[in-house]
């Protein structure tokens, strides 16, 4: 959160993944049920690099340098559901998300954060596309294993 209190409408989604196409998905805790990769909002003063390897750090325990990520170069822009609204400053209608991808040689090992999610899984890209529940992530699948599925 910044210091209003309010998200800022400028997120990250980071997709890691593996040589052979497997991709990293977290299960989202209730009440919001879903598949993702990992994702969270840019802090104050924070650059999208900097909240990607913080993400990445706090949803995974996987520590790096922010250098070790891929900016994708894509900005998705994409109404904020109803749901999620209040968590944004008033009028605010739309996030923006910036994409990154990280290759690790193999599946590893991951922390959770256990108020944030429940479970992980390394799948295949093409049941990874089957699962995720944002546009966004998997349209992050096709760009960055385009063969995969």
């Amino acid at each position: 959160m910044n210091p209003t209190g309010f998200k800022r409408p400028h997120s990250v989604l980071v997709l890691i993944h593996t040589p052979d196409a497997h991709v990293l998905l977290l299960h989202r805790r209730a009440p919001f049920d879903f598949w993702q990769s990992v994702t969270g909002s840019l802090e104050a003063g924070e650059t999208p690099r900097e909240a990607a390897a913080r993400e990445v750090a706090e949803e995974t325990g996987l520590r790096l340098a922010s250098d070790a990520l891929i900016d994708r170069r894509l900005a998705n822009r994409f109404p904020i559901p109803d749901h999620w609204r209040h968590r944004y400053p008033p009028g605010v209608r739309h996030n923006t998300e910036t994409v990154f991808s990280l290759c690790l040689p193999a599946p590893c090992d991951i922390t959770l954060t256990p108020t944030e999610h429940d479970a992980a899984e390394w799948l295949p890209a093409a049941h990874a596309l089957k699962r995720i529940w944002s546009w966004t992530n998997r349209d992050a699948v096709r760009l960055c294993l385009p063969h995969a599925g």
